[in-house]
């Protein structure tokens, strides 16, 4: 198993920023790739951005020119830089972890979510 803890949420003004992180532990090696997904009240889970340990990312086309994916490998670390932050960003935010392989990308695991305000 592998847990996801994050950290970051909370209330913001438009067009303000946050930075969210999530730290992987446990089995580590069933992974190689971390990011975060969103739910917003009264819709699916949606992609943010995914990130490979080569460096590989799969971002949302509508978030990627307001919001960064980065990691550190030596920590097991993932981060999520949002600037810009609108209204409709308002979510409970998702670590997610799984795997980068030929094709596509597959996601094992989630952790318990971080809210995300942003308020107008």
């Amino acid at each position: 198993q592998v847990q996801l803890v994050e950290s970051g949420g909370g209330l913001v003004q438009a067009g303000g920023s946050l930075r969210l992180s999530c730290a992987a532990s446990g089995s580590i090696f069933r992974v190689n790739a971390m990011g975060w997904y969103r739910q917003a009240p009264g819709k699916q889970r949606e992609l943010v951005a995914l990130m490979s340990s080569s460096g590989d990312t799969n971002y949302a086309d509508s978030m990627k020119d307001r919001f960064t994916i980065s990691r550190d490998n030596a920590k097991n670390t993932v981060y999520l830089q949002m600037n810009s932050l609108k209204p409709e960003d308002t979510a409970n935010y998702y670590c997610a972890a799984g795997y980068r392989g030929a094709t596509a990308w597959h996601i094992d695991y989630f952790g318990q979510g971080t809210q995300v305000t942003v308020s107008s």
